[in-house]
């Protein structure tokens, strides 16, 4: 599986990276969602975990850019992965194209139980996550 994680935080991509190593995932950062967005048009990723509150392009920008999309890539999987705990963040978050939220810390069980049910919805779909 490969896992793009777009988080400023060079310590939170490192602690999120170990528990991804840990399932055999591949990990790529991005420190901007500029960054990551770059890297969705340069490679092919079966996931991204976004945060929210970055300098520059927020988290909710990116997650748009990629649901405005023209291609297959318009529909990764995404997980926010945020310390924001406004009330309506969830609804917020899922209206605008999050399929799942994290909240930070990120506990290892829910990062992998996020992932599994993203996995088991795109088989539904017919479609697969490597």
């Amino acid at each position: 599986m490969n896992v793009l994680f777009v988080e400023d935080d060079s310590m939170n991509r490192r602690v999120v990276k170990d528990m991804l190593d840990v399932a055999g995932a591949v990990m790529t950062g991005a420190e901007s969602a500029e960054q990551g967005l770059k890297l969705i048009d340069e490679q092919d990723f079966d996931i991204v975990l976004m945060d929210l509150r970055m300098p520059g392009m927020d988290g909710m920008d990116a997650i748009k850019h990629i649901r405005g999309r023209a291609d297959a890539k318009a529909t990764l999987p995404i997980i926010v992965v945020t310390a924001d705990t406004a009330v309506d963040l969830r609804e917020r978050c899922m209206r605008d194209g999050a399929d799942e939220v994290l909240f930070k810390p990120i506990a290892m069980d829910s990062l992998f139980d996020a992932i599994g049910r993203l996995m088991a919805r795109g088989a539904e779909r017919g479609g697969t996550i490597v």
